[in-house]
């Protein structure tokens, strides 16, 4: 299925079954060497580096980014994380008493907690819609989500692909019809970018963050921020630092406010364009269309297995290069442990409200037999009795 010669473009363990790139992704060599590059010419000298060259660094980086996720270089910063990201935008949002912010049940927990210390502080709420799993069709899940809305929502914030049920949701639509009502959008695509196509323009948000260190296979700490641009005046920095009031203003106070920010390593923002170079190399939309035909062919495997179901139809149109299993287990913790001590898989297993979900991620340098690997696995586990319920 997969070109065993991408295998060797990753610095991951050879003697680990790595089936979660979803959650921190996982370098490719030749990014990595370009932020290596970039971290020797900081220490080399750090003033011009700094001062005189990162400006213009982070501007070619930008528009490589710009490009890729169709939108305004300017449009977008560099951020550590999504959870930066999102941090930003909610700090700043102006809520109200009794203002709703309309979600669902099945966000990030991170900012979950974001949204609920903020909508706290002002007396607001932060609805989770509860939306039924499986889902069974687009316009069911618009529909359900919309009934949340209420005269008082003042936006609506929601995942472009979900971190524990791994499920891609139709944001483009969500948007539209949110707009229909006047609110205020924002969606947080940290599976998003180098995982499934990304045209910003077409989706129309007004706010959307995405993490290139997952499945753009950039260094850890790459993230983006895009905000419209006749908003982004709302939107102070989590740091105030030299681009208030710069002394020598650029002519964005976006950018200003946001990138100029004191002494950092800001190396792992200029490997974007490493990264879509190395895509372009090994022809990525063919590899991740691969990756996504290898996931969705075991899924039903894996869920007969664990006398679980598939928690959406098993296409494109709902899913990535990820699927996630329910799995009846009391001890999460315990088996994901067991499973890489023992069997040598990195794999997540993740309580999510009442639910576990076992995510497995499929990437270039995966073959069937790592799922095979991760089969055999769960089978002795099972036949064993202690750490999975079939019951």
């Amino acid at each position: 299925m997969q070109s065993n010669n991408l295998q060797s473009q990753f610095l991951l363990s050879k003697n680990i079954t790595y089936l979660n790139f979803g959650s921190f992704g996982a370098c490719a060599k030749p990014v990595f060497e370009a932020y290596q590059k970039f971290q020797l010419e900081l220490e080399s000298e750090p003033v011009q580096f700094i001062v005189i060259n990162g400006p213009e660094y982070l501007k070619q980086s930008r528009q490589a980014l710009g490009k890729y996720i169709n939108c305004y270089e300017d449009d977008v910063v560099f951020v550590a994380n999504p959870s930066h990201g999102i941090n930003i935008i909610v700090k700043s949002f102006k809520l109200n008493t009794d203002d709703e912010i309309l979600t669902t049940n099945l966000e990030y927990g991170a900012m979950d907690r974001t949204w609920n210390y903020y909508c706290k502080k002002a007396g607001a709420k932060y609805i989770r819609q509860q939306i039924e799993l499986p889902l069974t069709s687009k316009e069911k899940f618009i529909n359900d989500f919309f009934k949340g809305l209420t005269d008082k929502t003042k936006a609506i914030f929601i995942s472009h692909i979900t971190s524990a049920t791994a499920l891609i949701f139709p944001v483009k639509e969500i948007c539209a019809r949110a707009k229909e009502h006047g609110l205020f959008t924002i969606v947080d695509g940290a599976h998003v970018p180098g995982h499934i196509a990304l045209d910003l323009s077409d989706i129309d948000a007004d706010v959307y963050t995405g993490a290139c260190h997952k499945w753009m296979c950039t260094p850890k700490g790459c993230s983006f921020l895009y905000v419209k641009k006749e908003l982004q005046h709302l939107f102070d920095p989590l740091v105030l630092s030299w681009g208030y009031e710069s002394a020598v203003p650029s002519h964005s106070q976006f950018l200003d406010y946001h990138q100029t920010q004191g002494t950092r390593d800001f190396s792992a923002f200029l490997t974007v364009p490493a990264a879509i170079k190395f895509f372009n190399e090994y022809n990525w939309q063919q590899v991740a269309a691969n990756c996504r035909q290898l996931a969705h062919s075991n899924y039903q495997r894996f869920c007969e297995l664990l006398h679980s179901k598939p928690l959406s139809p098993i296409t494109d149109e709902f899913l990535g290069q990820m699927c996630s299993i329910p799995i009846n287990t009391n001890q999460p913790e315990q088996l994901q442990q067991l499973l890489f001590e023992k069997y040598k898989i990195e794999i997540p297993v993740m309580k999510y409200a009442d639910k576990i979900y076992l995510r497995y991620s499929i990437q270039s340098f995966n073959t069937q037999n790592d799922l095979d690997i991760l089969y055999n696995a769960l089978t002795e586990l099972i036949a064993e009795g202690d750490l999975i319920n079939l019951n």
